[in-house]
């Protein structure tokens, strides 16, 4: 398949201006395009993946991406999908969530290419030399207000008459537009791709291209996730999914992913992985034949994290994901299990108890919650269902001690299969 018809049979062609054409081009050689990440916070999150891995996957195909880290328009802020105004970010913030963003960038994309390297650009290099007037003079005049109001983004919010829109976000789509027709002048840029919210300020920067340089450009949007019961991708209860480990450990991560409901993950797979069609047909039957070995959210959770935070990396995540439904201790870095300790409740307790004879089982369990009484605890016990750092416990006379300290800190509680708690000195 090429590129396009890769992207058709992953279900990652929203709109195309000129689809047909955009094919034919496509096949004709290498292609430049791009994409941009406004730096509204020192971190991509997951939601930004599409149009990321796309550019990945247009530079396997030997097309040549360019990645926007957007110093420019992210000081003004995009309303495409928003029904308030952003909070302007002070020029502080911006520089430094740009140099976050662009390390995450240059993870996903090869800048060392021999043939079609990426390039990775901040918009504000070529639009804050230009004055206000010169700018409304050269791009201005080629909006008309009428075209503008038309676009769904700055449409939906001038509906609103209580929030309404700013006039500095009423003109993000002649800066994004302004991007178009420099990236194709000064770089041959040929294609923008976005989330089909960019529609309105995709389609605006291919009319100022052609108005100013006569040239034809593509636009291409890729479909906004959803989950299959009709929430939002890439949230969770704690909140947004980040790409930067310090705001999202690795092992949520990869149990991000995980937990993926059984409608969405063979969608998930073709959208978030460069598994091939073959094994993502493979996957899906083994899934439809027997869902509950979750075989194709566990293809897709190392997939994720492999490309998003390494192997080694992902190979942490994984034995903490085994140790919480049973896995050995034996090995497990000290990182690993803090992640294990942010997941389970955790019980504070004083090194004082294990002093004399120790900390007696059954005081430790009614103290951790997992007995409501130290006879439901000798009955948890004698029934076989208490375990210490993952090991079974059936003597009524067992006692925790310093010895069972993990890190010289933590002990890991378990009753039955799923009822954890973290015992932590302090």
């Amino acid at each position: 398949m090429n590129i396009y018809e890769e992207l058709q049979w992953r279900g990652l062609v929203a709109d195309c201006t000129d689809a047909e054409q955009l094919r034919l081009r496509l096949a004709a050689g290498a292609m430049t395009l791009y994409a941009g990440f406004d730096p509204t916070a020192d971190s991509l999150h997951v939601g930004n993946l599409v149009p990321l891995i796309a550019l990945r996957r247009f530079q396997l195909c030997g097309h040549k991406p360019i990645a926007i880290a957007g110093g420019a328009t992210g000081s003004i802020g995009d309303p495409s999908g928003k029904t308030d105004e952003r909070q302007l970010l002070t020029r502080a913030v911006l520089t430094g969530n740009i140099t976050s963003v662009k390390l995450q960038l240059q993870q996903l994309l090869d800048f060392g290419a021999s043939t079609n390297p990426a390039r990775l650009l901040d918009n504000d290099s070529w639009t804050a030399p230009i004055s206000y007037l010169d700018f409304l003079r050269d791009i201005g005049k080629f909006f008309t207000v009428n075209m503008m109001v038309a676009k769904e983004s700055v449409r939906a919010r001038m509906e609103d008459r209580e929030v309404g829109i700013s006039y500095t976000e009423f003109s993000y789509m002649l800066l994004q537009a302004f991007d178009f027709y420099h990236l194709r002048k000064e770089y041959g840029c040929e294609l923008q791709i976005g989330g089909t919210d960019q529609w309105g300020n995709i389609t605006a920067g291919i009319e100022l291209t052609r108005k100013k340089l006569g040239a034809q450009v593509f636009g291409l949007t890729l479909p906004l996730i959803t989950n299959a019961d009709g929430s939002k991708f890439g949230k969770t209860v704690a909140g947004a999914i980040w790409l930067d480990p310090k705001r999202t450990s690795v092992y949520r991560f990869y149990q991000f992913w995980i937990r993926t409901d059984d409608r969405d993950v063979v969608r998930m797979l073709k959208y978030f992985t460069f598994l091939s069609q073959e094994d993502i047909a493979m996957l899906e039957e083994e899934h439809l034949a027997k869902p509950e070995a979750r075989v194709a959210h566990k293809a897709l959770a190392k997939s994720a994290t492999d490309l998003i935070h390494g192997l080694n990396a992902t190979q942490e995540a994984m034995r903490a994901s085994e140790i919480l439904f049973g896995g050995e201790l034996e090995g497990i870095s000290e990182i690993t299990f803090n992640d294990i300790v942010g997941e389970v409740p955790t019980k504070p307790f004083e090194a004082i108890k294990f002093e004399g004879s120790g900390w007696p089982l059954i005081d430790a369990l009614v103290h951790a919650g997992l007995a409501s009484s130290k006879g439901q605890a000798r009955k948890d016990i004698e029934g076989g269902g208490i375990y210490v750092n993952n090991s079974r416990e059936v003597s009524l006379t067992r006692a925790l001690g310093a010895n069972d300290l993990l890190f010289s800190k933590h002990i890991l509680i378990r009753k039955g299969k799923r009822n954890y708690v973290v015992l932590s000195v302090v």
